[in-house]
């Protein structure tokens, strides 16, 4: 297929943020392409078919569905999930996350107002302010909440019965969450990165609900330079639809896949122009490492927790990088990938470069 690059400083658009699993205003549609049904979700198999059973089983006792944790990296379908459940369950979700709820009082406010079977989708809920989380035990546990009024002697504590409800909570780092509060959470969800098969046919679904022709080739190429996130997968698609509209017929094959992801710099990998700049720069300038956060981040001119929340757990997950006590360390694949192999420091062996 002949590809027309006459009018190509149309795309010289950075691609700052294309492969950030967080919500960026390139998203803004991404809630027409989200499933309704536990049935339309594509992935996630085992926490999905538990799910189905829960659901099942609360509805055949009349009850409301036991409450929700959901954890796992940004991107993967968490508030879907949540959406989900409350279309199952035939309550409305009512959504906040942690650092908006400031006050004990903000979320006493949240509680009352829900009806029965309602679902309280709190994002990343372990950012929630602990005075505000120890109004959640007696709300989740015993379905009341106690509230005083007044101050001083003159203070009284009022309790008030909720109406049957379940908390969805949504996290990036479950690690983070109290004991108390994870402890009284029935359900226990952990979503994991897509395989490039899963995320193809999300591609697929995606892109008919969009109107853009893809061929299954052209579905996969970008599920597999997607980093295993659906949000990405679909952010991306747009970006190529954009390509084969005007560069080609519409449709989006391998080719047209290939050409335009690859003038965004993302490799076959997954890889944008800052990964490779940041294992290059661990290789380069450090001998592949080890290397302090602080010291790599002022290198490349990055935000220390942009590179650790951001970059590094995919480049570790991938084998690229490594964590070590004395900092971090990229691996014999890194070199292979971007072609330096010539640079690999003999001295140290496989202790220092592990494949």
């Amino acid at each position: 297929m002949a590809i027309d690059y006459s009018d190509e400083r149309e795309f010289e658009a950075g691609t700052e943020g294309l492969l950030s699993a967080s919500v960026i205003p390139e998203d803004d549609g991404e809630g027409s392409l989200r499933p309704k049904t536990i049935t339309e979700y594509i992935g996630q198999e085992k926490a999905k078919e538990n799910l189905a059973v829960f659901i099942a089983g609360a509805k055949k006792r009349n009850e409301s569905l036991d409450h929700v944790l959901l954890h796992g990296p940004p991107g993967l379908g968490k508030t879907t999930l949540a959406a989900i459940i409350a279309n199952e369950m035939g309550g409305t979700l009512r959504k906040t996350s942690g650092p908006a709820i400031e006050k004990p009082k903000d979320l006493a406010a949240l509680l009352t107002n829900l009806n029965e079977n309602d679902i309280l989708f709190i994002d990343e809920i372990h950012r929630m302010n602990p005075a505000v989380e120890e109004i959640l035990y007696p709300a989740m546990e015993d379905r009341q909440i106690d509230i005083i009024i007044g101050k001083g002697p003159a203070a009284t504590s009022i309790c008030l019965e909720l109406k049957s409800f379940t908390l969805v909570g949504a996290t990036t780092r479950s690690g983070q969450l109290s004991h108390p509060l994870r402890d009284r959470f029935g359900i226990d969800l952990k979503l994991e990165l897509y395989t490039p098969q899963e995320l193809k046919k999300i591609v697929e679904r995606s892109a008919e609900i969009l109107g853009a022709p893809v061929d299954p080739e052209g579905a996969l190429e970008i599920a597999k330079r997607s980093r295993g996130t659906p949000r990405i997968a679909n952010r991306l698609l747009r970006r190529v639809r954009d390509f084969a509209q005007v560069y080609g017929d519409g449709t989006i094959t391998r080719q047209m896949a290939d050409v335009a992801l690859t003038r965004l710099e993302i490799d076959k990998e997954g890889l944008d122009a800052l990964d490779r700049r940041l294992l290059t720069s661990i290789i380069k300038q450090y001998r592949g490492g080890p290397v302090g956060l602080e010291t790599l981040a002022a290198t490349i001119n990055e935000e220390s927790v942009t590179i650790e929340d951001v970059y590094e757990p995919y480049l570790m997950q991938q084998g690229y990088l490594t964590r070590t006590p004395r900092g971090r360390c990229v691996t014999r694949l890194a070199y292979e990938h971007l072609g330096l192999d010539n640079l690999l420091p003999e001295e140290h062996g496989q202790t220092r470069l592990p494949i």
